[in-house]
């Protein structure tokens, strides 16, 4: 805790036009804090002026809360003049400053997975290997050692011995050279390498690079693991720039960031709560390496997803080795919706290829895993929420086999819940209390939607006016007590700027296009009965 004891600083508090919601006791009440670039700081005077203030009301729960800062800092007060300090000429008690180190801490993930030399570094065994080589070479017909080795995602000295030994055994012929040296001849399967070839098309269809041991993998995720992760006060307004936000909830989400669990974003539509869940990724640092495929006790499972996996923000150079059965990627935002069903969570089996494909919890490891419009699922909220119970607590979990084997993997992500309702129609106590951190987004201030509306005009290349925001808020919102929501801005200018192309017209503030805009973009109040009914119960 950090104390500022001076005269200034008491009266910059004062002449703030608003505060976090953290920089009061209750609700707007006995305001006591202040924010000096990221740090926050306990006002003294303010302390002891809310706690006469208190002491005239009687207000219990103030007076417990503004007693605690009394008596901390009345310790720090006689630690000072106990190391023979003037408490009189000083600014501030407590915690130093943070550096600019400690302030913006980087996350360096030195993880790089090592390129195995011989078959044996694979994890891999040869029979395996062989077959692989065999399917590969079987789908692209004819091919140099060194395409299949690329194919394999292997160095040309793992798989040598491999094509030695099926020259050897006759299911694999030379019929050309497109280069010097051995790793430029030119292969093809004889008839007893295409009936090997076949049998190993049976067990299955997989051609791709080689899998990882799923007991690497696992050891990659406890060292890209987001426990690592470390949001300040300071660098989470990087990650959020360019965003209006209250800053309380970004006072909120950082120690959730932190602790790396899990977390429930609840409020009403349209004020970001998916937004922010893609913001959290930058606050995550380094990109990451997971394997293509995962090989499990037989199963092969398909790991990188070109649809959720994005490329590196910040590539490798080109110099650098790795095992190339390894790609790296920004940390995954893995996002689903109202479409999430429980089988999604589980391996999904391709009974044709005979590979499994990695569920999204899988995925998202190292990353996010946002569930949006929870409790809008086709499954019930119960049975998915019941589903979460041992990874949320235990932090790994179970996926099944056809075969009926259980396969352990781990839980490290930071899974989000993003709902707009309340969340105890959720879940009871027991489920509930493992979603660590519920956080609620709360509506915008008339100011900062003001300032939205500075920020969308700017982007869609439409003039701002004051007038025009004065106009809307009077004709639109007060007489409807219409909640200001984030989204609108946004949603209300595309709408006008689509009329005004149909128009023929440059889009401005109009009233004629704002009313047009806010005519078909909020729904009438009335009820009307159009002659059909829908149940929303189902």
């Amino acid at each position: 805790m950090r104390y500022l004891l001076d005269q200034r600083s008491y009266d910059e508090m004062l002449v703030r036009k608003s505060h976090p919601r953290d920089c009061y006791v209750r609700n707007q009440e006995y305001c006591h804090h202040l924010y000096i670039d990221g740090v926050k700081y306990t006002v003294a005077r303010a302390v002891y002026a809310c706690l006469k203030e208190a002491q005239a009301k009687n207000d219990v729960d103030a007076l417990l809360h503004l007693q605690m800062h009394v008596t901390d800092l009345e310790r720090l007060i006689g630690e000072a003049r106990a190391r023979g300090e003037n408490v009189a000429t000083l600014r501030m008690l407590g915690d130093p400053p943070p550096t600019e180190e400690e302030a913006r801490p980087q996350l360096n993930n030195s993880f790089l997975p090592a390129q195995p030399t011989t078959p044996a570094e694979t994890g891999l065994n040869r029979t395996f290997l062989t077959e692989q080589f065999l399917r590969i070479l079987y789908n692209k017909g004819r091919a140099t050692g060194m395409e299949l080795a690329e194919a394999m995602g292997l160095f040309y000295r793992v798989i040598e011995q491999i094509i030695i030994d099926l020259r050897n055994v006759e299911q694999i012929d030379i019929v050309g050279q497109r280069g010097f040296g051995d790793i430029n001849y030119e292969y093809v399967l004889t008839p007893r390498g295409q009936t090997a070839a076949q049998a190993a098309m049976e067990k299955v269809q997989y051609t791709g690079v080689c899998p990882v041991p799923l007991e690497r993998w696992i050891e990659s995720v406890k060292a890209q693991t987001v426990k690592n992760v470390k949001v300040t006060r300071r660098n989470i307004r990087d990650a959020f720039e360019g965003l209006v936000i209250d800053e309380s909830i970004l006072n909120m989400v950082g120690p959730a960031v932190n602790s790396g669990s899990s977390v429930m974003l609840f409020g009403y539509p349209g004020n970001g709560k998916t937004t922010i869940a893609e913001r959290i990724t930058y606050l995550m640092g380094d990109d990451i390496f997971i394997p293509y495929a995962v090989y499990a006790d037989g199963a092969i499972i398909k790991m990188y997803d070109s649809v959720i996996h994005e490329p590196p923000r910040n590539p490798l150079p080109e110099d650098v080795e790795y095992d190339r059965r390894w790609v790296r990627i920004s940390r995954p935002v893995v996002i689903v919706g109202g479409e999430l069903t429980l089988e999604q969570l589980n391996l999904v089996y391709n009974p044709t290829s005979k590979v499994y494909e990695a569920p999204f919890q899988m995925k998202a490891n190292c990353g996010i895993f946002l569930i949006d419009d929870f409790g809008r699922q086709q499954v019930r909220v119960f049975d998915l929420l019941n589903r979460w119970i041992v990874p949320l607590e235990k932090r790994y979990d179970f996926l099944n086999t056809v075969s009926g084997q259980k396969i352990q993997i781990p839980f490290d992500q930071l899974i989000m819940f993003s709902t707009n309702l309340d969340p105890k129609d959720l879940g009871d106590d027991a489920l509930l209390r493992r979603i660590k951190f519920k956080i609620e987004i709360i509506d915008p201030t008339e100011e900062q939607w003001r300032e939205i509306w500075k920020i969308m005009c700017r982007v869609r290349k439409v003039p701002y006016d004051d007038r025009s925001i004065d106009y809307l808020i009077a004709k639109w919102f007060r007489p409807e007590q219409r909640p200001f929501r984030m989204c609108q801005p946004r949603d209300i200018l595309d709408q006008l700027i689509a009329i005004a192309r149909y128009n023929m017209e440059t889009p401005t503030l109009s009233p004629d296009l704002l009313d047009a805009a806010c005519l078909s973009y909020f729904p009438s109040k009335e009820k009307k009965n159009f002659g059909a009914k829908v149940r929303l119960d189902l």
